[in-house]
């Protein structure tokens, strides 16, 4: 009975990988009401944020110096994903490689999250304060905003 209740519960751990296709790299991260993309080029954020010509070459090349490393680490992750993948599809399951499968995972998840803070951080030492409460503020693009009003248009 608890083999089969470990299986149901890593089951279901696992579902989320097998759910979506592998997906390309996704943009520079989206922080707290973080449009995505290289946001600080789009000429509505530049006039609303008042970003100057030298903050946009700065947070350029802080994302020019970490997009390597995450185009990497989402390369990594959806490897990792995947060889997970025939370990669960196996007639046989084999908790001896399907467990250190799952904590490769879950450290590849970890370390794309961590490459993503440092980008986050790279690009908020570039803003003031002033510019960062007002990004903060905005409701990212994709999400309704809190007066239940549908998401912005870019």
């Amino acid at each position: 009975m608890k083999t089969i209740a470990a299986f149901a519960l890593l089951a279901i751990f696992c579902a989320g990988a097998f759910a979506q296709p592998p997906q390309p790299p996704p943009p520079p991260p989206a922080g707290r009401g973080m449009p995505p993309g290289k946001w600080w080029n789009k000429p509505d954020m530049v006039a609303r944020l008042k970003i100057t010509p030298d903050q946009q070459r700065k947070m350029d090349d802080v994302f020019q110096q970490n997009r390597v490393k995450l185009i990497d680490l989402h390369g990594a992750l959806a490897r990792e994903e995947a060889a997970l993948e025939p370990l669960m599809q196996a007639a046989q399951l084999d908790d001896s490689k399907i467990l250190p499968q799952i904590d490769r995972i879950a450290q590849a998840r970890s370390d794309l999250e961590k490459a993503e803070a440092r980008l986050l951080l790279g690009i908020r030492h570039v803003l003031t304060p002033d510019q960062w409460r007002t990004l903060e503020s905005e409701p990212p693009p994709d999400r309704p905003r809190p007066d239940g009003r549908p998401p912005r248009r870019e």
